[in-house]
Parts: C-alpha cells; sequence; structure tokens
C-alpha cells in the first residue's frame, strides 16, 4: 500500500521577531484530503517530533475540505499534537517525502540531516520528492553519493520573491527561495503570483504556494495509480 511522509515544522515564530508563524494548515489538511481519497496512508514527522504549531494567518483560507481535516481526531492527534520523531522513522515503508510549508519551514527543514537521510533513502528506493510553497526549503540541501545537489539541473518551483514581498516578510524570512534554488542549480519556475501551479520533474514533484497544495497531491496520485 503506497505511504507518504508528510513533514511539518516545529517553529513558532519568526526568529528575532514574537511574529508567530508555523505550519500553513491547508498545505498538509488539503494534501490529506486528496491522498485520502485516492487510498494513500499518511504519517506525520517534524524535525524535533511532537507539537506542530499553526500559522494563524492560515486559518484565514479554510474551507469545508480543511476543516473536516483539521476536526479529525487522527490528524489531531498525529498531524498536530504528536508528531513522529525522525528517529523513530523507517524510510523504507514510504513511497514519497513531502514537505509541507509555512514559513517556520525555513529555520528547520534546511539544515536536518535526519530527514535529508530519510528523504534520500527514499529518493533512492526510486520514490518521490514533493514539496510545496516554503517547503521546498527540505529540498535546498539533498545531495547525491556524488555530492551533487538533488534539485541541480531540476525544474522545480516555490514561494517566489514576488510573493514573499507581497506577504511582507521579505525582511524577516532568513532566506529567499528562488535565489537559493538558483544557486544550488535548478531550473526555478514559476507563474502568476499566487496562483496555482505545480510541476514534476522525474520524481521530483513541487508547487509554488498554498493554492498548488492539490495539484502536486493529483501529480504524485497518478504517478502512483
Amino acid at each position: 500500500m503506497t505511504k507518504v511522509l508528510i513533514v511539518e515544522t516545529n517553529t513558532q515564530r519568526y526568529k528575532t521577531t514574537i511574529v508567530p508563524t508555523g505550519l500553513w494548515l491547508g498545505e498538509s489538511a488539503e494534501f490529506v484530503d486528496e491522498v485520502q481519497k485516492a487510498g494513500i496512508k499518511t504519517d506525520y514527522v517534524s524535525p524535533m517530533g511532537g507539537f506542530v504549531p499553526l500559522d494563524p494567518r492560515s486559518m484565514k483560507y479554510t474551507n469545508q475540505a480543511t476543516m473536516r481535516i483539521y476536526e479529525d481526531p487522527d490528524f489531531i492527534n498525529r498531524a498536530l499534537s504528536n508528531t513522529l520523531n525522525p528517529t523513530k522513522i523507517n524510510p523504507n515503508e514510504y513511497q514519497a517525502i513531502y514537505y509541507t510549508g509555512g514559513h517556520g519551514v525555513m529555520w528547520d527543514f534546511p539544515d536536518n540531516t535526519a530527514l535529508q537521510r530519510i528523504a534520500m533513502t527514499i529518493y533512492k528506493n526510486n520514490g518521490y520528492l514533493l514539496s510545496v510553497c516554503h517547503g521546498i526549503a527540505g529540498l535546498f540541501n539533498l545531495k547525491d553519493n556524488q555530492g551533487k545537489y538533488v534539485i541541480s539541473g531540476k525544474n522545480i518551483t516555490g514561494f517566489t520573491t514576488t510573493e514573499e514581498m507581497l506577504a511582507g516578510k521579505k525582511s524577516v524570512v532568513p532566506f529567499l527561495n528562488q535565489k537559493i534554488a538558483e544557486k544550488r542549480g535548478a531550473k526555478f519556475r514559476q507563474k502568476r503570483f499566487y496562483s496555482n501551479y505545480a510541476i514534476k520533474d522525474g520524481h521530483l514533484i513541487t508547487g509554488q504556494n498554498p493554492f498548488s497544495v492539490r495539484s502536486v497531491a493529483k501529480l504524485f496520485i497518478q504517478e502512483v495509480s
């Protein structure tokens, strides 16, 4: 049975500020809604395990499906309250790893070596690397056995510099996704700001922003169906 490991942040605020951040709810809940309909199982992991904070701004973008997942006791328990620690994960159980977004991931995704090992094992097992929005940060430092960045030469997308400016967060984030992706040799693609856009290049599937979650899920479902 197909199973996806969903990665969520533990970061509760923009560092150097008192402004709260965390998981963008829809980037987990909408993905879960799509894969559940396809009979795909999910587990949840975070860099430290345990509690996952929600970005309060994400609660302005809920809908009936999002709220159904958010209110589900299993999601509350496994995705928000008691996420797994990376040390508890057997990567051989998963066909994909999916990096959710929310600005918090920019601090705790890129340099987490335990998550990197999990992701690369899944990838080397012919599995998929998925991300949406700021979740692209989880892909930035993944390297193959030759020390080459996995995203080098690949068509990928994520939250753009324009979108960061429009969100009013350009001055407080630790880096710009587009700049780092291009520095790693990726072919960073984008469409109009805050519009649905997801692309697949080999076993990498990425989405530009919160409005791209379901498209990422559907591209993956097409691959494993």
